[in-house]
């Protein structure tokens, strides 16, 4: 499974997902690309995206992609936010579609 996270997440939170094959926008090249360019760009090539774009869903047809979504709510954007929701995010991996858009919040949010 090939995984894409966002560039407004740490690069550090590939480690929790080393099983699989990740990489952050930036290393892909595309640092700076708007949602709809972003969705184009990694249609067919990612499975799964990981992003804290809530709005991702509203903004664009994802029904159409070839993409996983999985939405993170936390406090902010920090790893130490972040790694409380990652036993959830690993646990939707195997079952995720394309098109699908998984949200995950931690219970302050």
């Amino acid at each position: 499974m090939k995984i894409l996270i966002d560039e407004c997440l740490p690069r550090k939170l590939k480690r929790e997902l080393a099983e699989y094959d990740v990489q952050t926008v930036p290393e892909a090249g595309w640092a700076g690309k708007k949602n709809g360019e972003l969705l184009k760009l990694m249609s067919g090539v990612y499975d799964v995206f990981i992003t804290v774009d809530g709005n991702i869903a509203y903004q664009q047809v994802l029904v159409e992609a070839q993409v996983g979504f999985i939405v993170i709510s936390a406090h902010t954007n920090k790893l130490e936010s972040l790694l409380p929701l990652m036993p959830q995010v690993k646990a939707v991996l195997p079952t995720i579609q394309a098109g699908q858009v998984v949200r995950m919040r931690d219970a302050t949010r």
